[in-house]
């Protein structure tokens, strides 16, 4: 199980700070989403963490920074599926997948018994079997997204980032997605921090929440701590009402305005 600890991270893109000294400890197998509205900084931490785009203070992943680490182990250490996959239209399904198990195959080896069982079975967790062999731009945007998250399951790494998993998933499919993620978390201590602007979804899935604004982070706690009413109007200038089941459940409602 695999600790991330940031430790006064920023980002910064020319004059503007995209993230602002972020400091946030993820325990081990926890799982942690990021909400805010749009540029609050999400992305770019997710980025940061894989080392996409430079950054000051450090990310420390079991104790060693990520600056530390080369590329494969990196690799080995942290999956991440971004919110818009660039994906080679004339490669099939199956092969795009397989490609998340290179961190383990060596430069000039193969993949071996049990880097294709284990995509095999990714394929069938996600119900995903009827894609395997068809082009990559033959999917739906949707269905692009499922192999993409099939993708990062198959790296088996500690630390799995997701930058709007569900964005192009039907409610169906969220569901299958979000609960695949949850299950491997909780079978094999998966880390997870994703990025989300689907609160309902956020809030029903996530041990904790942290709100960011502007860059810097607002408030961090469960569901019940973030998810209220009054934050949500301050920084996400909207009127909702938010509903809590007992067994975790939440649903975020949008209030319509009174019609004159």
């Amino acid at each position: 199980m695999t600790s991330l600890n940031f430790e006064k991270v920023s980002v910064q893109y020319g004059q503007r700070r995209a993230v602002v000294e972020f400091s946030e400890v993820v325990r081990p197998g926890e799982w942690l989403c990021l909400i805010g509205p749009n540029g609050a900084g999400k992305s770019s931490l997710l980025r940061a963490i894989v080392g996409i785009i430079s950054f000051s203070g450090n990310i420390v992943v079991d104790g060693a920074t990520l600056h530390d680490r080369n590329a494969r182990r990196r690799a080995q250490l942290v999956a991440y599926v971004p919110q818009s996959p660039v994906m080679p239209s004339d490669m099939n399904a199956y092969e795009y997948v397989l490609l998340g198990r290179n961190p383990y195959v060596s430069h000039f080896g193969s993949e071996s018994v049990h880097d294709t069982a284990m995509v095999n079975s990714v394929f069938e967790r996600l119900d995903l079997t009827d894609f395997a062999h068809r082009q990559l731009g033959e999917l739906s945007g949707g269905e692009r997204q499922r192999v993409a998250i099939a993708r990062a399951v198959a790296q088996e790494a500690p630390i799995l980032l997701l930058d709007e998993p569900t964005s192009s998933l039907d409610i169906g499919h969220q569901q299958q997605a979000l609960e695949l993620v949850d299950k491997l978390r909780r079978e094999h201590g998966l880390t997870v921090v994703s990025a989300m602007h689907d609160l309902t979804l956020a809030g029903s899935y996530a041990d904790r929440l942290v709100l960011m604004h502007e860059g810097h982070r607002v408030v961090g706690g469960t569901a019940q701590e973030v998810l209220r009413a009054e934050t949500l109007a301050e920084f996400y200038g909207v009127s909702v009402h938010v509903h809590h089941e007992p067994d975790g459940t939440v649903a975020v409602i949008p209030r319509r305005s009174l019609r004159t």
